[in-house]
């Protein structure tokens, strides 16, 4: 087998989904199995930490094992096992990285530990490789989820003919996240959890011009993030106008029933509803379009990179693609499947680090605060 055919095991246990990867040569998939907690988190409106760690404890023997059998390979076959070990929920974490390192041990296979932000850039790469293109670095890269607004310069070197990423961090979010923002919203209109995916459906049923909010002003950085504003204008925006309750209501009842579909909750809102919607989703994306090509233009970047479960939002692609299209830059998003936590993107980071000579030993640890740069 030759280096650009190793096989590396991925296993991701940051937040609330439990995965397994097995990944060759760090850019072909040969499994991704993603095993949700959605369901269970939805009535509580977010994820419940000791809830998530419980529901990994169960399912990560069963998701690592059906990942090797998808790959149609065994155990033994691997050549490394990469973890995420930060940033993220500790006791998450923990329960993929005590397992990542009892399997290494127990195979007498090497230890990766991967940072998760690191696989969402690698994540955008997976999908690049995939379509026969390759993004030009340096880069700028959003990664935009529920846990994490942050923009990064990457750079890259190559190491043994595997490419090895170099980051500085040049702005992130003071607050919320920008998904955080989306679920939190979602939560007062009563759209059901998670929120990004529902209104980013009712968004485009509403007129993104109906509600102005005021754009973030930020002192210091420029390039730094805030969504508070943006959610608490929807808050006051709602309480300005208490006859929009009865129909949270009824979507609360809906809700309730177990009817989440877009539809169901569309025919339960007015036209005055769906153009908040639609202007809150406008007021985020804008947001982060802005600043993320303000970031390419101070540091002279010709590619922009944007990952994350936010990453799979369909204004948020179209906004990015017409823009980076008018100014001459090249956007690259990973595909909706690999938006989200996976473990394929952990698989690819770590196989770099692998082929690089880097290993981790029994001392490796969750960090739930772990900094990519």
């Amino acid at each position: 087998m030759t280096a650009r055919e190793h096989l590396i095991l991925g296993i991701e246990s940051s937040c609330d989904e439990t995965a397994a990867a097995v990944v060759a040569g760090g850019r072909r998939i040969l499994s991704s199995v993603v095993a949700s907690q959605t369901d269970i988190h939805r009535k509580y409106g977010g994820v419940v930490p000791e809830l998530a760690s419980r529901e990994h404890l169960r399912r990560i023997v069963p998701v690592v094992r059906e990942a090797i059998e998808q790959a149609k390979v065994a155990l033994e076959d691997v050549d490394a096992v990469a973890v995420t070990h930060g940033p993220g929920l500790v006791g998450a974490l923990l329960v993929g990285v005590t397992y990542g390192k009892t399997l290494a041990q127990a195979l007498g296979k090497p230890l990766i530990g991967v940072n998760h932000l690191e696989g969402h850039v690698h994540a955008v790469f997976l999908e690049a490789h995939a379509a026969g293109r390759q993004p030009q670095l340096p880069a700028v890269c959003l990664i935009v989820s529920g846990g994490h607004t942050l923009l990064y310069h990457v750079k890259s070197e190559s190491s043994n003919g595997a490419p090895h990423f170099s980051y500085a961090r040049m702005g992130g979010t003071r607050d919320d996240a920008a998904g955080e923002a989306y679920d939190k919203v979602a939560r007062m209109l009563a759209l059901g959890y998670p929120g990004g995916p529902i209104v980013d459906r009712l968004a485009a049923h509403g007129n993104p011009h109906a509600v102005k909010f005021h754009e973030p002003k930020m002192s210091g950085n420029e390039l730094d993030f805030s969504f508070s504003g943006i959610k608490t204008a929807v808050l006051y925006h709602l309480r300005r106008n208490p006859h929009l309750e009865p129909e949270i209501e009824a979507r609360r009842k809906s809700l309730a029933r177990g009817e989440r579909g877009a539809d169901a909750l569309r025919d339960l809102s007015s036209a005055e509803t769906l153009g908040l919607i639609a202007s809150f989703q406008r007021a985020v994306v804008d947001n982060l379009v802005s600043r993320t090509l303000a970031a390419a233009d101070r540091c002279g970047a010709r590619t922009v990179l944007v990952s994350g479960g936010v990453a799979a939002n369909s204004e948020l692609r179209r906004a990015f693609e017409a823009e980076a299209q008018r100014r001459g830059l090249s956007v690259f998003f990973p595909s909706r499947a690999l938006s989200t936590d996976n473990a394929a993107m952990i698989a690819a980071a770590g196989y770099a680090r692998f082929i690089a000579g880097e290993r981790a030993d029994a001392s490796l640890n969750a960090e739930a605060n772990l900094p990519l740069a």
